[in-house]
């Protein structure tokens, strides 16, 4: 039996969020109503999400010694994190961000700083760190270390989510190691060339043999073509105050999906909610929802958002499936 359920490889981050009533015009000023700071980062809130949802999971990361690095090492430590190869790297600062997030639409602004003296190398993941776990999680940050944590699970027959939002110098050589996909509703067409969603998933999935090509829509819900066909999951609209986390929240969420053996139909579904749930509270973890919430809410009939021309587009190839 393995040690863990998931492992994560990846980014973390503290941040400040100002929360202000409405964006000024362009060289304006606006009043802020709160400040504070929120810990998170697209792997580490993924995996504090596996914890929440009662996963075994573990973190390997760099983390600075400053204030931010230890409000971040304390987060993970109280949601049960295994953090014992969490490179803390001395006189170097935490990965940060500034979130400036529109109290009306809970939409953020997001302007990050990650030193370079955060940077993970591939040598110092160890194939013991990897073959503990289930399942691997990596976002597309240190591109090396990550495709070498992958080029470990491929080796043991682990599979690998990826959670990746842009272009990355040698993400080439990641794709074919990864099983799952879930990507920013920018990168298909980015790493494709190919505008229309549907068919940009497609070339990814045939191109890599991956399990499933699927990416996030932010307020439209999430799309993914596995399987040979299309499904499509719309969002959940909530008393949005914040976005900051959802697609973090998502991929957590869908790590655990995939370890419960959930049908890709459900598996989004239940991610979605996640993500939802996750944005009626301020912050990159500020509302991450138990397993019995998020059925409850998903059982709730609250209203969808969707996409039209996505949503008929699945229908048809459904229909044409048979």
């Amino acid at each position: 039996m393995a040690d863990f359920d998931v492992v994560g490889v990846g980014l973390n981050a503290t941040d400040t969020v100002l929360m202000v009533p409405g964006f000024p015009a362009y060289g304006g000023k606006a009043p802020f109503t709160r400040e504070f700071y929120s810990v998170g980062g697209q792997v580490a809130t993924a995996v504090v999400t596996c914890a929440q949802l009662g996963l075994r999971a573990k973190y390997i990361g760099a983390v600075g010694d400053d204030e931010r690095g230890r409000l971040q090492m304390d987060s993970l430590r109280a949601s049960g994190i295994d953090v014992e190869h969490v490179q803390q790297r001395a006189n170097c600062p935490n990965q940060s961000a500034y979130i400036v997030v529109d109290e009306s639409t809970g939409e953020r602004t997001i302007f990050w700083n990650r030193p370079e003296c955060l940077t993970i190398s591939p040598e110092q993941i160890t194939s013991d760190q990897i073959a503990c776990a289930r399942l691997l999680h990596i976002d597309g940050h240190d591109t090396p270390a990550v495709e070498h944590a992958a080029r470990i699970a491929r080796g043991e027959n682990i599979p690998v989510t990826v959670d990746v939002d842009t272009i990355y110098a040698g993400f080439d050589r990641v794709l074919p190691l990864v099983d799952y996909l879930i990507a920013s509703a920018e990168f298909p067409a980015r790493w494709t060339g190919i505008d229309d969603p549907c068919t940009a998933l497609v070339a990814i999935q045939r191109a890599s043999g991956m399990r499933v090509a699927a990416m996030t829509l932010g307020a439209h819900g999430a799309l993914a073509y596995a399987e040979g066909r299309f499904h499509y999951s719309p969002a959940f609209v909530v008393n949005c105050i914040d976005t900051t986390g959802a697609g973090d929240v998502f991929h957590g969420a869908f790590c655990y999906a995939v370890l419960k053996q959930m049908p890709i139909a459900d598996a989004l579904e239940f991610s979605n909610a996640m993500a939802a749930l996750n944005c009626t509270a301020a912050g990159a973890r500020g509302h991450i929802a138990s397993e019995v919430e998020a059925h409850r809410f998903l059982r709730s009939g609250v209203t969808r958002r969707g996409q039209p021309e996505i949503a008929f587009r699945v229908r048809r190839d459904q229909a044409q499936a048979g």
